[in-house]
This record gives C-alpha cells, structure tokens and sequence, in this order.
C-alpha cells in the first residue's frame, strides 16, 4: 500500500500568513477559517501539512517563522508560480499595492480579480480564491499576500524588496 505524504497547498501558505499577521498563539481555528474564507476542516487539514513541513511549531499554532521566510524567498515562485494575465479589475497587489508601491513607481498594475477591485490591471491567480476577500478584511494580511505576490511574479527588483520587506514583517534579523 502506497503511503500519502502531505504535500504543501496554497491555502496553507494563506494560512501561515494569517498567523505570522495575528502573531497570536492562542488562535483558534474556527475564527481564523472564517476570515479567511475556508472550511474548519480545511484549517485542520493545512495546520497538519505545515507541521509536517516544518512550518508550524510541533503544537500547530506557531509559524516557523525563519523557514516560512526561506520557503517564501526561494521556493513560492517555482512552487506556485504565476504569470500576468488579461486586464481585470480588481484588488492591486505585487508592486502596485502596499508596501512595494511605495518604493515602484510603475504605469502597470498587477490585480487580483474581483467584483469589488476599485484597480484595472494585469489579472495575477491569488493563491487561493478567498484571498481577495481575505486580504480586503485584514491590512496586515494584505500586505504580506502582496510582497509573496512581489516574488511569485516580480523582476529582480520587486523580489528583492518583497523579500526585505518580509524579513522586516516577519521579525527576522540576519
């Protein structure tokens, strides 16, 4: 019989995001599945794959915080990669949300589509499809969802400072 590892999911990267942005320990699940638009069951089932992953502490309720920064610089793009697609409007994200729009200046905006996007825009797939809504919920969440956005589909440039700017949010010191 064939054994199932747990593999990684996009929402489970949402889900550790939400977390690092509580930076709260005492989260419980059925909140944190509302805001951000998943199933109770579905909290569960990531909270077991980030453990596993070493993403979340042994507990389940602590972001590994300096191997969610590695995974994040150098394995989002490849592992969950995107490329810009047709205009849409929706909500600004990578480079055209903050905190990277306040350091690029730039004449096209990437968006997450979505009915109630006030930015017409490049269409980028959010990595889940409540992270529009989620992100509009939660300004600390956005920003972070923005600067992963910042390396799954930026250039040299809107990566690295993506990447400084998560070691900054996240705490980390080199």
């Amino acid at each position: 019989m064939k054994q199932k590892i747990p593999q990684i999911k996009p929402q489970d990267i949402l889900l550790l995001l939400k977390l690092v942005s509580m930076d709260d320990s005492s989260w419980k699940q059925q909140p944190v599945a509302k805001d951000l638009g998943m199933s109770q069951a579905e909290v569960s089932e990531s909270v077991a794959r980030s453990k596993y992953a070493g993403l979340l502490d042994p507990a389940g309720k602590t972001p590994m915080k300096w191997s969610l920064f590695d995974f994040l610089r150098y394995g989002i793009r490849y592992v969950f990669p995107q490329k810009p697609g047709p205009l849409a409007w929706g909500v600004p994200t990578s480079h055209a949300a903050s905190p990277l729009s306040e350091h690029i200046a730039s004449q096209e905006a990437y968006v997450w589509p979505h009915s109630n996007g006030s930015v017409r825009g490049q269409s980028i797939l959010p990595l889940y499809p409540s992270v529009p809504a989620a992100a509009l919920k939660d300004h600390a969440l956005y920003e972070l969802l923005a600067l992963v956005d910042g390396i799954r589909v930026g250039r040299a440039r809107e990566r690295e400072l993506s990447i400084q700017a998560l070691r900054l949010k996240f705490g980390l010191d080199e």
